[in-house]
């Protein structure tokens, strides 16, 4: 019984785990084109994935929640710019996002930046901000009306 138990938590987990994805994707040009296609806007997520501390915190706090999740997929293609210290990415991955970094006059992280369907920049974040995914979905959703 107690293992049937454990069985039950760890599938639970892992179905929560996977709810709380919303797709990232690190292609900017094919998240654009998939924008356009679903009239959604694109989350450009700049991030140090794996030593930048605020980008971890509000990931955790934000990104990763059932309720962003639910959010993004209907409104929202999303980007991840990183920019990691330890884990390898390829050579191609880095020149790109360096190149959006530059294009986007982004010089510190977490930054966020809410582009258009078709590419314009409709605002952004930077930095951390504390509450969870609500007052950042709600960021979001007055993007919208400029959209």
């Amino acid at each position: 019984m107690k293992k049937i138990a454990v069985l039950m938590f760890s599938c639970c987990a892992l179905l929560q785990a996977v709810a709380a994805d919303p797709g990232w994707l690190t292609d900017a040009p094919q998240a654009l084109a998939k924008a356009k296609k679903e009239n959604k806007m694109v989350l450009l997520d700049f991030t140090g994935s794996d030593w930048c501390p605020w980008c971890i915190k509000f990931r955790n706090e934000a990104l990763q929640t059932p309720e962003f999740a639910t959010y993004a997929s209907k409104n929202l293609v999303c980007v991840e710019v990183d920019f990691p210290r330890r884990t390898p990415i390829s050579a191609a991955l880095k020149q790109a996002n360096r190149a959006l970094a530059d294009q986007y006059q982004v010089e510190s992280y977490p930054t966020y930046v809410i582009l258009s369907k078709d590419g314009k920049e409709l605002g952004r974040q930077k930095g951390y901000r504390p509450g969870g995914p609500q007052p950042f979905i709600a960021r979001l959703e007055n993007l919208k009306t400029k959209n």
